[in-house]
């Protein structure tokens, strides 16, 4: 049996882009998120583990120039597998895109300097075969280039007609309509075509995996978040190969898949139904009591509060609680029975409510309404000094 540890989309180098994230966390989180890849390293490399090949379909690192330090390290880590008699293959994808003068896999990717094989060329062609364990291994692939690939001519997918077990690696997009190319349009049945053993794909941050004819095609998944938009799995995908019967014959392989766990940083999201709390301090109250030092937590609030709800605070009181938290506002304030009160009022409140309620009420656009509904909001806010 042949074991290849299929990886994609690690985005080494990604550290958390919002303004409000401590430096320190940030930093944390981005060294932690990059150690990953080590951690994935020193699995594959124990004997026990029997992996032979390594891919990496697309988007090693989170942009094209990563810092130089971070590129030396994951160079270091590349020889540790070769060292170990590992076969490696690497895909440039569309964030750490090969097509620039100073992309990282131009500067460090000269020849015989990256470790295993570097896809370069533009289009999809064989880019290299080798034995492993007696069986003949041919691996298809492309690097995407600006100016060079052209989508339009891919009708089509090599494949020698020569026994052995035959992957196809590519970072693109499977059946999306509407996507550019840079992010490489995939089209299923033109792959099918190919008659490929195994399809290993990058790009799709989910998990996903499809019967192909007799072969099999999947998107391993991000394996550590990038933040709540774009959540990873925590854990790497392992292809199983195993050849059924005569290779001459043209019996082909059984695949099958090996999922194996990754400690990542828990994130958690905590729902949390207003309705019924008497004040601001109660919200806050019911969150510690859920809190976990170190997680990242989305805190959701529903329901229809009987005041007025100051998220950036309650966000503040509840930090030395949780690595991160962001506060998520789904209540309801418009809906409180208050604001019918507050427009009675013979006062500057009233007249404000008043004057917002009748524009909300005139308005066509959803998005005039949402901005009406915050200015509304904010202006009651505004009104008790908070």
């Amino acid at each position: 049996m042949i074991r290849c540890l299929h990886l994609a989309d690690l985005h080494l180098g990604w550290s958390p882009g919002d303004r409000d994230f401590p430096s320190d966390k940030a930093g944390i989180r981005r060294k932690e998120r990059d150690f990953v890849f080590e951690t994935l390293v020193n699995w594959a490399i124990d004997p026990g583990n029997r992996i032979d090949l390594v891919i990496i379909a697309g988007d090693l690192f989170e942009t094209h120039t990563p810092d130089p330090a971070l590129a030396e390290y994951v160079l270091s880590l590349l020889r540790r597998l070769e060292d170990a008699g590992i076969r490696i293959i690497t895909v440039p994808g569309n964030h750490d895109e090969i097509t620039y003068h100073n992309s990282v896999y131009r500067e460090y990717g000269g020849e015989g300097k990256w470790p295993g094989v570097l896809v370069r060329n533009p289009m999809p062609e064989l880019v290299c075969h080798f034995r492993i364990k007696g069986v003949p291994v041919f691996i298809y692939s492309l690097a995407y280039t600006g100016g060079l690939t052209d989508v339009t001519r891919i009708t089509s997918f090599p494949r020698q007609d020569q026994p052995g077990l035959h992957i196809g690696v590519f970072h693109g997009s499977l059946d999306w309509d509407g996507i550019s190319d840079r992010s490489l349009p995939l089209q299923s049945q033109i792959l099918q075509g190919a008659g490929y053993d195994y399809v290993a794909l990058g790009h799709i941050h989910k998990y996903r995996e499809m019967r192909m004819g007799k072969g099999l095609l999947v998107y391993p998944g991000l394996i550590d978040s990038k933040g709540f938009s774009d959540l990873g799995c925590g854990r790497m995908t392992v292809a199983r190969f195993e050849p059924q019967g005569d290779l001459q014959g043209g019996s082909g392989f059984k695949t099958s898949l090996e999922h194996v766990d990754i400690p990542v940083r828990e994130h958690v999201v905590l729902s949390v139904d207003i309705s019924a709390k008497e004040s601001p301090e109660e919200i806050a109250s019911e969150c510690k009591m859920r809190a976990r030092p170190d997680a990242m937590a989305r805190i959701v609030l529903s329901g229809v509060p009987s005041f007025n709800v100051d998220p950036e605070r309650l966000r503040a009181s509840l930090m030395e609680h949780f690595f991160w938290v962001e506060i998520e506002d789904e209540s309801s304030f418009l809906e409180s029975d208050d604001i019918m009160r507050f427009a009675e009022e013979p006062t500057i409140r009233g007249c404000f409510v008043r004057r917002l309620l009748d524009r909300l009420e005139d308005s066509t656009s959803e998005r005039e309404k949402e901005v009406l509904r915050l200015a509304l909001r904010k202006g009651l806010a505004a009104f008790e000094e908070r």
